[in-house]
């Protein structure tokens, strides 16, 4: 599976268009990455605890977006986009999105 921000996959010609894909996660804080990021937010540095779980998140919600791609058919997503939200106190929602299309 061919992911990218562009609208078009170098070198490949779009051959079908299934449409919009998407995937997502929420994901909760836990208390001894609150307590740390706290410590951090006193003294400096990067927040890992926080950094890991975005990555984790955005990982999933990749995997998500890829799986409803394959599910058509699609053998790429273009203009692949990212979006996080809060939907609670201490959660987030990590939102990927894009076309799935048919490359050759």
């Amino acid at each position: 599976m061919i992911i990218t921000n562009m609208e078009q996959v170098p070198g490949k010609n779009i051959v079908e268009h299934f449409g919009l894909v998407q995937g997502n996660t929420i994901r909760a804080k836990h208390i001894g990455r609150d307590f740390m990021a706290g410590l951090k937010n006193i003294f400096g540095g990067e927040l890992k605890g926080y950094t890991e779980l975005l990555s984790e998140a955005r990982s999933e919600a990749t995997d998500r977006m890829k799986a409803q791609a394959e599910a058509f058919g699609a053998n790429a997503i273009v203009n692949v986009r990212y979006s996080t939200s809060s939907v609670a106190q201490g959660a987030a929602e990590l939102y990927a999105y894009g076309t799935a299309v048919r490359v050759e």
